[in-house]
């Protein structure tokens, strides 16, 4: 099967985990609506420890994964890209179900760039601030006065793109950062929340006692009080990533919808911008906000996304938690079979850009996997 029409049962192909009416009544906004696509990509020199991710089978493809993957999203497959996307234990980059997407249904798409090593070769928006982070174990990632800049990026560009999604559309802002899961670990940990074991992993089985051991350090040699402002934890145990996007969330929710594409990362970002909302006095509309991810993420036996948002709900804020029913079991490609033993998972806005192919193209799992082996067998293009 393929595309739906506009009578199909939502809950065949997205799945509300956590966050019930509000997750019902987001879908129901939303459908038929085209989103704005922006993906925040960044860096941390944590990803270039051993063992700590499988996007990148060595510290130099980690180092390249998300020039990669922005490069892949944007320009599609080339014979001579400038960053090939990076040789994985299994799988293939989820950038591939995102530029499928985004293509087969043309999607205005557009990449950030919060902080990475080296200068992106395709279009992108230089965010003021913009930073790579060091290890999170020194307790010293960003410096405050770029997650500061990176804050106020955010912000405006949250406003700019909320606005021209307007009233009933919504942006989807998704990300690329390696390592970014440890980094979520991290100020999840700074803000106060016992997230230990919650967090998921490009590994099959998540590398939990890793990053538990390297959040310690980091707060260990921080000058953290827990519960630590928000601004401040992001500093000391974050990433560039999550300051934008944050931002960019509290921002656009005052217009109208926003999609966090991703999953514990994403979380993570959800408890920042409350965070920064609350003790910063900024109006936001968290009922505008849903984090959406896929069921590998969701279904993930080693990690529990779902826990974790439990976790984070507030008395009278729960946040909405969905999960594409995106299914590779049926691929003819071994490396989309991957996805189903519990590799990749998720990444570069994969599981909200196929929430939205069902949304706004009306598109089952069968019809999203269709776009993405077409994509996966296109010749590649001169570059």
């Amino acid at each position: 099967m393929g595309p739906m029409g506009p009578g199909f049962p939502l809950e065949r192909l997205i799945r509300v985990v956590h966050g019930g009416d509000r997750g019902d009544r987001w879908l129901a906004r939303h459908r038929g609506q085209r989103p704005y696509f922006a993906c925040v990509l960044g860096f941390t020199e944590t990803a270039l420890l051993p063992g700590i991710s499988a996007a990148g089978a060595s510290p130099d493809d980690r180092r390249h994964t998300a020039l990669a993957d922005g490069e892949f999203l944007i320009a599609g497959p080339q014979v001579r890209p400038r960053y090939p996307l990076p040789p994985l234990d299994a799988g293939v980059s989820p950038a591939a179900i995102s530029r499928a997407i985004v293509t087969a249904l043309d999607i205005p798409t557009c990449l950030m760039d919060a902080g990475l090593p080296e200068p992106l070769p395709v279009p992108a928006i230089a965010l003021a601030g913009a930073q790579t982070a060091r290890c999170l174990s020194t307790g010293q990632a960003l410096d405050r006065a770029a997650v500061d800049q990176l804050v106020a990026a955010g912000l405006e560009w949250g406003d700019r793109l909320g606005r021209q999604a307007g009233p009933r559309g919504y942006v989807i802002v998704g990300e690329c950062v390696v390592g970014g899961t440890t980094t979520a670990l991290g100020v999840l940990r700074a803000l106060g929340y016992a997230a230990d074991g919650l967090v998921n992993s490009s590994h099959p089985q998540c590398n939990h006692g890793q990053k538990a051991a390297l959040v310690a350090q980091g707060l260990a040699r921080s000058a953290l009080k827990i519960p630590a402002p928000p601004r401040d934890a992001i500093a000391a145990l974050g990433d560039p990533m999550q300051a934008a996007a944050a931002a960019i969330a509290l921002a656009a929710s005052r217009h109208g919808g926003v999609l966090l594409a991703g999953g514990t990362q994403m979380l993570a970002v959800y408890a920042l911008a409350r965070a920064i909302a609350q003790r910063e006095q900024r109006p936001w509309h968290p009922e505008a906000i849903a984090i959406g991810t896929t069921r590998w993420v969701i279904d993930d036996p080693s990690a529990s996304a779902q826990r974790l948002a439990a976790l984070l709900t507030e008395e009278d804020d729960a946040p909405c938690l969905l999960a594409s029913e995106l299914n590779f079991s049926g691929a003819s490609l071994p490396a989309l079979r991957a996805y189903e033993a519990g590799f990749v998972k998720e990444g570069v806005g994969a599981g909200g850009c196929a929430i939205a192919a069902s949304l706004y193209g009306g598109w089952d799992s069968d019809g999203i996997l269709a776009a993405i082996e077409t994509l996966l067998h296109t010749p590649p293009a001169k570059s």
